[in-house]
């Protein structure tokens, strides 16, 4: 039945983390620190929980589930061996950065696997490929032109270090692309093959 695929508890939960972490990153990192699509994804769980819906689950399983598992990857690598390898999870274990803000920060570990239990839960829409790729060919511009190249928010001004070597404009483009047919396809096509989670385009 619609409406009750979500614990009321987990919704409530999820409410009150972020109700804590909202303001606390807006003071301390400002509103554009939200435009990456973690943070995107990290508010519109909010909404798909109350909601229940099988598109804004699938579309942010698809904006973050390969991002947020390399940054899995790069922090346990860096924890367990002192070496990272993106460098994504290198601000959690700089010490001058307040124990609160990467505490806070530990929702990148769970991210990946609630957004791919919601969409377990609530089923795979096959147009999620489509309207993300939409979303990314809005957010990644606006990125670009309202963040400073030093946070390189969502890597719109380079990969690893900015300055990339092509014209700013192609740049972009090309990471458009990438985040369409790199990271966001190969999960759509795994999903619109699982018969437990596909729903109808």
């Amino acid at each position: 039945m619609a409406g009750d695929q979500i614990h009321l508890g987990i919704k409530l939960g999820y409410t009150l983390f972020l109700l804590v972490l909202v303001p606390i990153y807006w003071a301390h990192y400002g509103p554009k620190n939200f435009l990456w699509f973690s943070d995107i994804a990290l508010l519109t769980t909010g909404a798909t929980l109350w909601l229940e819906s099988p598109l804004l689950a699938s579309m942010m399983m698809l904006a973050v589930l390969l991002p947020e598992l390399a940054w899995n990857v790069d922090f346990f690598g860096r924890l367990l061996t002192g070496r990272g390898m993106f460098g994504m999870s290198a601000y959690m274990f700089d010490v001058t950065t307040p124990g609160y803000l990467r505490a806070l920060s530990f929702f990148h570990v769970p991210l990946p696997v609630g957004v791919v239990w919601l969409v377990a839960r609530l089923g795979y829409d096959r147009r999620a490929w489509l309207y993300q790729s939409v979303l990314a060919l809005v957010v990644l511009p606006v990125t670009y032109w309202l963040t400073d190249p030093k946070e390189n928010v969502n890597w719109v001004h380079g990969l690893g270090k900015p300055r990339p070597a092509l014209p700013p404009w192609a740049y972009l483009a090309l990471l458009i692309l990438a985040f369409s047919l790199v990271l966001y396809l190969p999960p759509h096509l795994v999903f619109t093959y699982l018969p437990l989670s596909v729903m109808s385009s």
